[in-house]
């Protein structure tokens, strides 16, 4: 079995704010793009527009209904990749040694070399953060795009994971969860970051920021034609008012009137 190293004092690792997640999905699209078409190894897609397509993906979004104590329903869209836990049990269940975590940074990732496909790391995992490729037989799963983040032939702002630099809604933040000083644990500690199911103990290294409370829903459905409906005051005209009078002025502008 796979030994964890001693903890590191880098933790890399992602921050999604689920309060600005879209659901768009170009973050599932652009780490399927980078890890099959660039660096990355070549992520599986069998029979995409068939009957029974199979393929693989680091990175998946769920979405959610979610009815609060108090006001409206809300649709929270839901990232899901691995989260390069502290003590993660897909490590130390590996038989072979593949599924490793790095020193020197805190990243979990697999040597594919010395994956045998056993599955039992996917078993370990509480979050259901690997796939099995059914092309190559061996484990995938994020890598936090390590061969991106340091590589000094790509400009300093693309030097982040493919899924931070593609969000256009500014939802996933990069950075050292380890150093209290920088930008992604100073976000966690404004916002109150969680981590996704604390009490398998995992400690996650990536940590969600909770969707903010929306507006109240009106305790009365709102009338929209009752100024239209009610009843004249005396002395008031009979002339449209609000989108009714505009109508009606703008009928009256066309050739022929109304």
């Amino acid at each position: 079995m796979t030994q964890l190293p001693a903890p590191s004092n880098v933790k890399l690792g992602l921050v999604i704010d689920l309060d600005t997640c879209v659901g768009c999905h170009a973050c599932v699209t652009a780490c399927k793009g980078w890890n099959t078409e660039n660096y990355g190894a070549p992520l599986a897609d069998e029979d995409p527009y068939g009957a029974k397509p199979e393929g693989t993906f680091l990175n998946r979004i769920h979405s959610y209904e979610v009815q609060p104590e108090t006001g409206p329903a809300q649709l929270v869209h839901f990232p899901k990749s691995c989260l390069h836990c502290e003590d993660a049990p897909c490590v130390t269940v590996c038989p072979t040694g593949a599924s490793y975590k790095r020193a020197e940074d805190g990243v979990v990732l697999v040597n594919e070399k010395a994956c045998m496909g056993c599955g039992l790391c996917a078993w370990a995992c509480p979050y259901g953060a690997r796939e099995m490729d059914p092309s190559a037989g061996v484990m995938k799963k994020c890598t936090l795009c390590t061969d991106r983040i340091y590589n000094d032939n790509l400009p300093e702002e693309d030097r982040v994971p493919a899924c931070v630099r593609t969000c256009p809604a500014g939802a996933r933040h990069f950075g050292d969860l380890g150093d209290p000083d920088s930008a992604v644990s100073q976000l966690v500690e404004a916002r109150g970051g969680i981590d996704l199911m604390p009490e398998q103990g995992t400690k996650p290294v990536n940590k969600y920021l909770p969707p903010r409370a929306k507006d109240q829903a009106p305790e009365a459905p709102i009338d929209i034609l009752a100024p239209l409906l009610a009843p004249m005051t005396p002395g008031e005209t009979d002339t449209p008012k609000g989108f009714l009078g505009w109508l009606d002025r703008a009928l009256d502008s066309l050739p022929g009137g109304k």
